[in-house]
C-alpha cells in the first residue's frame, strides 16, 4: 500500500479527536463505547489545544489524498505520563489501514523527529491486551511501569 507521511497542518488538528477514538483499545467481545467518551478529561488531555504548546507535534499518514492514520505527542499529565521533560506519545489507523507497516513507519518518523529536537525519550501506556505493545517492544520501546492492566513504556532517543 503507497502512503505517505508528513506533519499534520493546523487546519487537521480537529482530526486528532477521531484519532483520538480510534486509539481506544476495545477488547474482543467487548462493545465500543460512545464517540462521546472523548469529551472525558483523562482523553481530553490528549487533544485539547492541540499546537498550543512547544512540545506537541504531530504526523499523519495519507492514502489516496485521504489522512488515515496519526501520531502524536506532547507532555503531559496522560496515562504515560514519565516526567515534565518527557513527551507522552498517542498513535492511531483507521482499522483497514492496520497491518500494512504504516503505524511501525508512524512512529519511526516521529522518533527520529523527536531525536532530531533533542528530547532524551518519550513514553506511552499500552493496554497489556493490544497487541501493539508486542509492536512497541518490537520498535525499542521498554517496560518501565506496570499495572493490572496496562504497561508504561518509555523509548530512549539517546
Amino acid at each position: 500500500m503507497d502512503y505517505t507521511i508528513r506533519e499534520i497542518q493546523k487546519q487537521e488538528y480537529p482530526l486528532l479527536d477521531n484519532f483520538l477514538y480510534e486509539a481506544i483499545f476495545i477488547p474482543e467481545g467487548i462493545e465500543p463505547p460512545p464517540k462521546t467518551i472523548i469529551a472525558s478529561p483523562e482523553l481530553q488531555v490528549y487533544v485539547e489545544g492541540f499546537g498550543e504548546l512547544k512540545d506537541d507535534w504531530a504526523l499523519v499518514a495519507e492514502v489516496d489524498s485521504r489522512i488515515v492514520g496519526a501520531v502524536w505527542v506532547r507532555i503531559m499529565n496522560d496515562y504515560g505520563h514519565i516526567d515534565n521533560e518527557t513527551p507522552s506519545l498517542a498513535i492511531s489507523l483507521y482499522q483497514e489501514y492496520r497491518g500494512f507497516g504504516i503505524g511501525t513507519a508512524m512512529m519511526r518518523q516521529m522518533l527520529a523527529l523527536l531525536q532530531s529536537h533533542g528530547y532524551r525519550q518519550v513514553s506511552l501506556s499500552v493496554q497489556k491486551a493490544n497487541y501493539a505493545a508486542a509492536l512497541y517492544q518490537k520498535i525499542g520501546f521498554v517496560i518501565v511501569k506496570e499495572n493490572k492492566e496496562e504497561y508504561i513504556m518509555v523509548h530512549h532517543l539517546v
